[in-house]
């Protein structure tokens, strides 16, 4: 009995690793996400001006820089670098399609998204 609990162990040990070396590192999902704001064609409103994704994400790499210290995860990331304004506090919005969705949403389903891939 001890022998098939050690193998049920060791093989539940082995899928975890595998799962974790599967997983995308924190920098790579906020690069993903840097990359898919800088291609993206949807216009994105900070404080009721709208920029394109090259002229968003220069905005939002400064905030990463400030916040750098404070970032743990991808959220973190979208949270305080992507998600509002820190001056005013309104929300950062992206129009696509003519729909428009708070940019935490939007950059939140993307990396959903990302983490499914392998």
């Amino acid at each position: 009995m001890s022998f098939a609990k050690s193998a049920l162990a060791l093989s539940l040990a082995a899928c975890l690793l595998a799962s974790q070396a599967m997983a995308h590192s924190m920098n790579e999902e906020i690069d993903h996400l840097l990359g898919f704001i800088a291609g993206s064609p949807c216009a994105f409103f900070r404080n009721d001006v709208a920029y394109g994704g090259k002229e968003a994400v220069a905005h939002i790499k400064d905030k990463y820089q400030y916040y750098r210290n404070d970032i743990h995860s991808a959220e973190d990331f979208i949270a305080l670098a992507a998600s509002k304004s820190m001056i005013t506090g309104k929300p950062y919005l992206v129009e696509c399609d003519a729909r428009t969705v708070t940019a935490s949403d939007w950059l939140a389903k993307e990396l959903a998204a990302f983490r499914q891939q392998p």
